[in-house]
């Protein structure tokens, strides 16, 4: 991936963000300049994954910083604007961390929060990196009885690659990791439906690090696991509470229900920021309703019935007995067999 192409990147105009719904006809840079253009990139998913939001949200307070000097804001509409970057997605709590992390150091002044915003960009590229390796080595090990030497063919669904992070990826870092290995005989990507951020982004990304993938309906992926074409499948995450549940993109936990019954590994990857350990089980986690339009639209035609109501959950929750196993940057943690996030971060 081309270093110039960091879904999020702070210049001297303010924030630059890849605008990830012009993908992949077009690579377009959004510049952020205020506190409401930041929110509403954040819901229209110009900026999305959880780590990439974090990073957005963490730049985001010196943009309310630098807006508030130039239209006079007070104390108390300074903190407003940062709390509103904050909550402009729910589920995610990679958002919340890290506007919470930068907001600590808003009265050292704007030097000091630029500081403390690129160290999260550039934490969260450390963390990927060594993911990466942690689930290379992993998957490696753990599908050797079944695919002895060959290299392997991995399912995964939605994008968390270097467009949903501050670099490099998550579950897409762990594949470039095994290709770089030369360990990786094909990618299914998932198309991930409504949006299609599978065929528009992980395409993409595939494609531009020459993997070999095909690019598959959501509904064909429990399928392809059944036939025995598949060793593995590796995803992302936007929250991840203390048992072992994970949200992620809706339409995951129908791939970890086929991996069950293949009794083929499903693997996690997210950053230790992903984990929160406030959130006692999935149940307890906030999934995000988008618009209707999403589903009963496509570009811009009505495809359902006038009368049709929309159902469009952005999230599902994948139970912790079916996570084989959660691939952060400390290392692999077997969560169907009973390790707990909480003692992977004490």
């Amino acid at each position: 991936m081309p270093q110039e192409l960091r879904a999020v990147d702070w210049t001297e105009n303010g924030l630059a963000l890849i605008d990830q719904t012009a993908l992949p006809h077009r690579t377009e840079i959004l510049q952020v300049r205020d506190v409401d253009a930041l929110v509403d990139a954040i819901k229209r998913l110009v900026v999305r994954g959880a780590p990439a939001i974090g990073a957005a949200g963490a730049y985001g307070v010196a943009l309310a910083l630098q807006q508030g000097e130039r239209e006079g804001w007070d104390r108390e509409q300074l903190l407003a604007a940062v709390s509103r970057i904050r909550e402009a997605r729910p589920t995610a709590v990679n958002l919340a961390v890290c506007v919470d992390r930068v907001r600590q150091r808003l009265d050292e002044g704007l030097g000091a929060v630029l500081e403390e915003a690129a160290a999260v960009q550039r934490e969260d590229v450390e963390a990927n990196r060594a993911m990466g390796a942690y689930g290379a080595d992993w998957l490696l090990k753990r599908t050797a009885d079944r695919a002895g030497d060959r290299p392997l063919r991995i399912l995964t669904h939605c994008n968390t690659g270097a467009l949903a992070t501050a670099g490099w990826g998550t579950a897409l870092g762990v594949i470039r990791e095994l290709h770089q290995r030369g360990r990786i005989e094909a990618v299914y990507a998932d198309e991930t439906r409504p949006l299609l951020q599978g065929a528009r982004l992980t395409a993409w990304e595939l494609a531009q690090e020459g993997i070999p993938h095909y690019v598959q309906a959501d509904g064909a992926a429990a399928g392809t696991i059944l036939r025995g074409e598949v060793d593995a499948a590796i995803v992302g995450a936007d929250r991840i509470a203390a048992n072992g549940d994970t949200a992620n993109k809706v339409g995951t936990v129908g791939v970890a229900l086929a991996c069950a019954d293949a009794g083929i590994p499903f693997v996690v990857a997210a950053p230790t920021t992903t984990v929160d350990l406030s959130t006692a089980r999935g149940a307890d986690i906030h999934i995000e309703l988008r618009g209707e339009d999403e589903i009963l639209q496509w570009a811009g035609v009505r495809t359902a019935p006038a009368a049709s109501r929309g159902h469009n959950p952005a999230f599902d929750v994948t139970p912790g007995r079916l996570v084989t196993a959660l691939v952060t940057e400390r290392g692999v943690l077997q969560v169907a067999a009973g390790e707990l996030p909480g003692d992977h971060l004490a």
